[in-house]
């Protein structure tokens, strides 16, 4: 499986945006800006099971997930994998995500997911 480098992790624990592509159950993609994290081996992010993302995954969990420079955005992580779902810790994560994006705890953190996209592919542009 590919890894990421160093400076590609970073993009993921900096405060930079992702979007995430997901499939609809007719195939077509669904995209959702999202907030981002790196736990040394997985992109991570976080949903709800309700909503779009987390219904698509949870029937189909192939996602692409690409992170944007916020300062340059032609420098770019997209990584392709399996999305894995965990509740356990999520609504923790969620706080730790809001006081990297937001700088405060987030407002309704209940039936949060964790997101787990372990990479199978890596394409990277203007980050070694």
């Amino acid at each position: 499986m590919p890894k990421l480098t160093e400076n590609q992790a970073k993009l993921f624990t900096d405060k930079n945006f992702g979007v995430v592509a997901t499939l609809r159950y007719d195939g077509g993609p669904q995209t959702s800006v999202v907030w981002l994290d790196w736990d040394g081996e997985n992109v991570v992010f976080n949903t709800t099971r309700p909503r779009a993302k987390g219904r698509n995954l949870d029937r189909d969990p192939r996602v692409s997930v690409t992170v944007f420079d916020m300062e340059n955005p032609y420098r770019y992580v997209e990584v392709e994998g399996r999305a894995e779902l965990d509740d356990a810790g999520a609504n923790e994560h969620i706080h730790k995500l809001s006081h990297k994006y937001n700088g405060t705890d987030y407002p309704d953190p209940t039936g949060r997911v964790i997101v787990r996209v372990r990479p199978e592919r890596v394409h990277a542009s203007g980050v070694e």
